[in-house]
């Protein structure tokens, strides 16, 4: 089995380097610029000049990709501008117009050998574009969620001579990008441990919470030091399975030396982070090699740029495939056999399923009225056997099951119509804006209690979004009117194909 060259090369340099004892950050807080000059021009003109450059000529964002707004996460490579500035400029420019107050930095160390994760908690970064300061707020929170964030000023400064770039390369793009964003720098610790990664994460998660104006930019990498070809090939499997979003290939696919992108470790983390938050769709945006640029195809490094983004309401699945008028016909008469038999004589009605597209596993609730009037109403949100079925059985909750009613009497058959709500599989969300006030229904959970709202219920009562939710939350899931802004409430929402009985 191939050992990737970064494992050796950090293997060899850690020998030396775990020996620095770390300390704390000096009184004033500020990292001063370690490449201005070298890595990225010193002067400040220069600078914009070259950053305007790469991003005037860097591709537009894909057509079916959703907006700025949409994208949660960045993969952006720090080398030299020269070699991969280009490069970085495609995530940079996807994401100009959105709104961002803060930029998460998470970037592999390359000098020290640690377990965790070194956060720079306050103060701020000079270059020549001049300061950008740290969010001392989201810093704070990230430190509070676990204890593998610690404060090492060592581990950004870097080792003598060589000064660590992983977190300064990205600092010009959102001092130029983002004007008055703030920043988070976070440094992972080496060798890569799944246990830290899945702490990273969640961290990560409990930190920014609901927040939509945090971005989170990855500085890693690609291969390194391989001949052209070879490197396009390893280069190619590793962004295919971030493209495919599974972290556990991602992650394998490095520990088998398949891969090799320089800080794996620090992407699979973002993967769980940006899937966590609903950023679970990914796309590479440009990915190109050293030898791009010096023409040299012998021993090159690769560089990409990759957006994590979530895929906007109007995207959002809705039922597999829609119930014809027969169909619907036939369920509605399924349900009123199956309410005037059970009231009438308490025995079920035995329905038939000859029907291939009612026999599909599908969600649904039974809505039962008199007079316009809310009579009962009882439904699965999962599918849990035959759609047929489910109506049926759905049928009779409805008419002797609701809590909030006594059971329909036979008297009162002739006044009742049936509505049927077939239900798309839930997809959880984290922006309220992405419901579609009448499109979407809306599930809450936090911890045994939780409570959903069919989209008719928007219609039939007129409330805006905030006041939905805040029904929902209070009236179905007993929580506190505001729980759907709290990050430990999980929010799902889902379509439904509506259909009932005219009234005669």
């Amino acid at each position: 089995m191939r050992t990737p060259f970064a494992v050796l090369f950090f293997g060899a340099v850690f020998t030396v380097l775990t020996m620095m004892k770390p300390f704390a950050c000096a009184d004033d807080d500020m990292k001063a610029s370690g490449l201005a000059g070298t890595w990225y021009p010193g002067a400040r003109e220069e600078l914009v000049l070259m950053l305007d450059g790469f991003l005037t000529a860097a591709g537009d964002l894909p057509q079916d990709i959703p907006s700025a707004g949409d994208i949660g996460v960045i993969v952006s490579p720090h080398a030299g501008y020269p070699f991969s500035g280009g490069v970085a400029a495609y995530g940079f420019k996807a994401v100009r117009v959105k709104k961002v107050s803060t930029v998460i930095v998470l970037a592999p160390t390359h000098h020290f050998s640690f377990q965790g994760a070194a956060v720079w908690p306050k103060g701020r970064f000079t270059t020549p574009l001049g300061a950008v300061a740290v969010d001392e707020d989201l810093a704070g929170r990230l430190m509070a969620a676990d204890k593998l964030f610690v404060v090492r000023r060592d581990v950004f400064e870097g080792a003598p001579g060589r000064p660590e770039n992983s977190v300064e390369t990205q600092i010009p793009f959102i001092q130029h990008v983002f004007p008055g964003a703030k920043i988070v720098p976070v440094i992972m610790g080496f060798p890569p441990d799944p246990a830290t990664v899945r702490a990273v994460a969640a961290a990560l998660v409990q930190a920014v919470g609901r927040r939509q104006d945090v971005l989170v930019d990855v500085s890693v990498d690609q291969s390194h030091f391989h001949p052209l070809g070879q490197a396009n090939d390893i280069d190619r499997k590793g962004l295919a399975a971030i493209e495919t979003f599974d972290p556990d290939a991602f992650w394998s696919g490095h520990v088998a030396g398949e891969m090799e992108v320089d800080g794996f470790h620090v992407v699979t983390a973002a993967m769980l982070y940006a899937r966590a938050m609903g950023y679970d769709q990914a796309r590479v945006l440009r990915h190109a090699t050293s030898a791009d640029v010096t023409g040299d195809a012998r021993s090159v490094v690769g560089y990409a740029s990759v957006v994590f983004y979530r895929k906007p309401a109007a995207q959002l699945p809705v039922n597999a495939a829609a119930l014809t008028e027969a169909q619907k016909k036939s369920l509605l008469a399924i349900a009123r056999s199956t309410v005037d038999t059970f009231v009438r004589t308490g025995k079920t009605f035995v329905a038939d399923g000859k029907d291939p597209r009612l026999s599909r596993e599908e969600g649904a609730f039974v809505t039962l009225k008199k007079s316009g009037a809310l009579r009962g109403c009882i439904g699965q949100i999962v599918g849990a056997g035959p759609l047929y079925l489910t109506v049926r059985d759905m049928a009779v909750a409805a008419a002797s099951q609701d809590p909030r009613f006594a059971p329909v009497t036979a008297d009162e058959l002739k006044d009742v119509r049936i509505e049927i709500s077939v239900l798309s599989a839930p997809v959880a969300v984290t922006d309220a804006r992405q419901i579609v006030m009448g499109t979407h229904g809306v599930i809450v959970r936090r911890g045994a209690r939780g409570g959903v709202f069919l989209p008719q219920v928007a219609t039939e009562t007129g409330w805006s979004r905030e006041k939905f939710l805040s029904e929902l939350c209070t009236q179905k899931a007993g929580l506190e009117p505001d729980c759907w802004k709290d990050p430990a409430t999980k929010i799902e929402i889902f379509t439904a194909d509506v259909f009932g009985e005219k009234e005669e």
